[in-house]
């Protein structure tokens, strides 16, 4: 498990319409590689609205269509329900996590 992969999840959030929805995980890998049971994440969604919070993703991170990241909308999940390995960022996508997730959190 590595940050910048993509897991599709079941039922991710209680407040969630669909039944799956794909998530990113952005912990720092010391977490990931740590005892803790939980990593953070970021969802997916099939709509871009052009925030500088959003980073798009698709077909070549594995997606079926267009998507993209929302960095406004960060989740904690346990590790365990990240067991449907769809894809990964490429170091580029994972520099524009980067910064979306400053932007979204409020760090320069």
């Amino acid at each position: 498990m590595r940050r910048g992969e993509l897991y599709r999840v079941y039922k991710g959030s209680p407040h969630d319409p669909k039944k799956f929805r794909v998530f990113v995980i952005v912990s720092r890998q010391v977490l990931i590689d740590s005892k803790f049971s939980t990593v953070i994440c970021a969802p997916v969604y099939s709509s871009y609205d052009g925030l500088s919070t959003q980073v798009k993703a698709g077909i070549e991170e594995g997606l079926k269509h267009e998507s993209s990241i929302h960095c406004d909308e960060l989740v904690s999940i346990p590790k365990a329900s990240l067991s449907h390995y769809v894809g990964s960022l490429s170091e580029e996508k994972i520099e524009q996590l980067e910064t979306a997730l400053k932007i979204a959190i409020g760090v320069e």
